[in-house]
């Protein structure tokens, strides 16, 4: 093993880079370096630094503010209450959990006051917010009257409709309800699924008490009922309401009982699992059997009614085996929020948001085929403005095209009806060589994965795992094609969204489809690299986490402080999800505070503090959150005037830079990097749906200053895509003419 000690590691990658195109004996020896020792000598700013789960939780907050505003229409308001409860989930199965078990290893070193009390703090924001929450419901439920649209309980409908749920109840509820009496031998926390919502039963007769559970089976049955009505009003019934009606046919004959009360109750598990390491084992053997134990992980968060008597509480809180340091959080008679995500359309305009017009792809839609529109230019696609149909029309040409001979592909999460999977079994069938990268931990889509995994296998598709200790989160395709004129030519894809027909339709993400061999010979290198990790190839137009892209980020970082210091103008763009990666943090510190200009636009976590006075003055940050959820991430820096422009798959987090198989492209065609920093302009410009991160993170919209326009970004992209496809259109008129 060769140990290389550098005081900049990007210069070794330049030196290598210059050797590698001047002697190729140099490639031999770089197979063999292992480890870099890097001697930085960076400023540590780790007291500036907000702490990652209260800024998720802020973010989530952002969630909630779009419940709430009046401007947003109010269907779509309803849904943004689900979205909220979906991401809380997540947030206590994932990084709450996470939390927990640093406090129990922390324990055991003696060590454990500063995590316990970040624990607090988080279930004290929590709670907050549950607040905050249970009063945009009531409000809700008040303009839904307004629109005559009501939600009853057992105790607010008509004689007719109480009719009309027995016997719903009696037809299509009953049989789906297997209620669990509680005794001594009674394990709950086995018993319990995670996300489940529960009415927890109380029969009273004197001093004799029964307690029972009965599963809400929306599994099986939808949330929301809708019952009959004399007039043009619309009302619901949740589903846990129309158990409650039909509570006395499920135990009448089985305990006498004076009294009987039913309160909801939700657990959340630690999603935490290890994978089996049995060699004697196949990998999707392992994984299935991996992800068993989250069936049986030990509870992060209890939720409960806060109408149930203290007793009750004090008797789950004891079942369950709640500790000191888990979540109990008093709410709603309702929990499973996440349920209102799939609210019901009524029909109304005025109560969804209006659709907006898929915009064509001039360039895929002037060429008889995939391959002849991406040879001529490459094409740049931002979904969901653009359909993702000419991804999958592109898989699909290729996998009967005689002149394509293989296909690579990376699988992070796809959709359960996948035409992706389905194109690549037909190309295996068509006899291409067809490879496929399978990321298995991809989280809460590890089954769905592992069946594919299987299905591909079976279809005689090379299937790879990746590396067992490197998620694999990057977004590539590689279609190679023999031409007519004996050329083997590459078509690439590197994306910043998965390939996944559903969520290109509520995601932002950008699709760069290329057959530059600049970037063509780099994404096959990528592959290489995931099948034969012992190699390391060197990337020039690639950002490839773990291999490089670390350290070329802040080597750019680095180009802008030296340009700043040289009293040159300095400048870094950004757009990503999440920035909370501390060294690339305390980089930004160092390069705000020699005057480089930071602009960022972070959707979710941000520990990063802007607009500190002596730290951080020259750092603005926005965060939007609108109708569709932001998922690209760009970097921009000025160079000294000769711009670089990237797109990538990766956060700013140390899981996304060191832990897993990210990909970055910098983009080479002039066209597209006017498009990108025409829609990151429009994005930084968002006076609409933008807030202002700050160092307290407190959510306050951005404000239109006098004489500006109404920036809403996500709309006016829409508006901006369109011309910018007309003017394509008219130059391939144009060029035609002239041929």
């Amino acid at each position: 093993m060769l140990t290389i000690c550098l005081y900049d590691p990007y210069l070794f990658y330049q030196v290598t880079v210059s050797l590698f195109k001047q002697r190729p004996y140099y490639k031999q020896l770089y197979a063999h370096i292992i480890t870099f020792e890097v001697f930085m000598t960076d400023v540590n700013y780790d007291n500036e630094i907000m702490p990652k789960e209260l800024s998720w939780l802020s973010f989530n907050g952002r969630v909630l503010q779009e419940a709430a505003d009046p401007s947003v229409p109010l269907i779509e308001r309803v849904r943004f209450l689900g979205i909220y409860s979906s991401n809380l989930d997540e947030f206590f199965k994932v990084r709450v959990a996470e939390l927990k078990r640093q406090i129990i290893i922390n324990k055991a070193q003696g060590d454990n006051e500063d995590k316990v009390h970040l624990l607090r703090n988080v279930q004290n924001e929590a709670n907050r917010y549950q607040k905050t929450l249970n009063h945009i419901y009531k409000q809700l439920l008040i303009e839904l009257a307004d629109h005559n649209i009501f939600m009853r309980d057992q105790d607010s409908i008509t004689k007719e409709q109480k009719d009309w749920v027995i016997a719903y109840f009696k037809h299509h509820v009953l049989k789906h309800i297997n209620p669990v009496i509680i005794d001594e031998d009674t394990d709950l926390v086995a018993f319990l699924k995670d996300e489940f919502t529960y009415l927890l039963v109380d029969m009273t007769e004197g001093d004799t008490v029964h307690h029972a559970l009965i599963e809400i089976p929306t599994d099986k049955l939808p949330r929301f009922i809708r019952l009959p009505s004399v007039d043009k009003s619309v009302t619901f019934m949740f589903l846990d309401d129309v158990i409650r009606v039909g509570i006395h046919k499920i135990f009448s004959g089985l305990f006498s009982y004076d009294k009987i009360e039913a309160y909801s109750i939700k657990m959340n598990r630690d999603a935490e699992y290890d994978l089996l390491g049995n060699i004697d084992r196949s990998v999707l053997e392992n994984m299935s059997e991996a992800l068993k134990q989250r069936l049986n992980a030990m509870p992060v968060r209890f939720s409960y009614d806060a109408q149930m008597p203290e007793n009750m509480v004090k008797f789950m809180a004891k079942e369950l085996k709640m500790s000191s340091i888990d979540s109990m959080m008093a709410g709603n008679r309702y929990h499973n929020f996440k349920d209102f995500l799939s609210f019901p359309s009524l029909g109304s305009d005025d109560m969804e948001n209006p659709t907006l017009s898929e915009i064509k792809s001039s360039q895929f839609e002037m060429a008889e085929t995939p391959f002849e529109a991406i040879s001529k230019k490459d094409i740049l696609l931002y979904y969901p403005y653009y359909s993702f149909d000419y991804f999958t029309e592109f898989l699909r040409y290729a996998s009967y095209d005689p002149k394509v001979s293989s296909i690579k592909i990376n699988i992070y999460r796809v959709a359960s009806n996948s035409r992706v999977i389905n194109s690549l079994i037909h190309a295996a069938n068509n006899g291409k060589s067809v490879t496929v990268v399978v990321e298995l931990k991809a989280r809460f889509d590890e089954a769905n994965n592992v069946k594919w995994a299987s299905r591909l296998t079976q279809a005689g598709v090379k299937v790879l795992f990746g590396l067992p200790t490197l998620k694999i989160h990057s977004k590539l395709c590689l279609v190679t094609r023999h031409e007519d004129d004996d050329r083997i030519v590459r078509y690439a894809h590197v994306g910043t969204g998965n390939f996944n027909e559903k969520t290109a339709k509520i995601y932002t993400d950008f699709a760069l489809f290329t057959a530059n061999e600049k970037i063509t010979k780099e994404v096959d290198d990528v592959f290489s690299f995931i099948e034969y990790p012992y190699t390391r190839p060197v990337f020039e137009n690639l950002l490839v986490s773990p291999l490089n892209a670390r350290d070329r980020i802040k080597f750019m970082i680095d180009r802008e402080i030296d340009f700043a210091k040289q009293g040159q103008y300095a400048s870094i763009h950004f757009k990503v999800n999440a920035l909370v990666d501390v060294p690339l943090i305390n980089k930004l510190y160092e390069a705000s505070q020699v005057g480089v200009k930071i602009r960022g636009v972070v959707r979710g976590m941000c520990s990063l503090k802007p607009g500190v006075e002596g730290l951080s003055e020259n750092i603005y940050i926005t965060s939007i959150v609108d109708r569709y959820l932001e998922h690209p991430r760009v970097m921009l820096f000025n160079n000294g005037g000769d711009e670089e422009l990237f797109i990538s798959s990766a956060d700013w987090m140390k899981r996304n830079l060191d832990l897993r198989i990210e990909v970055g492209a910098r983009i080479l065609d002039p066209d597209l990097q006017k498009r990108i920093k025409g829609i990151l302009k429009l994005q930084e410009q968002d006076n609409r749906k933008a807030r202002i991160i700050d160092a307290e993170q407190k959510n306050v919209y951005v404000q239109a200053q006098p004489g500006d326009p109404q920036v809403r970004a996500q709309i006016d992209i829409h508006e901006f895509l369109a011309s910018e496809e007309e003017k394509i259109a008219k130059e391939f008129k144009s060029q035609e003419k002239k041929d």
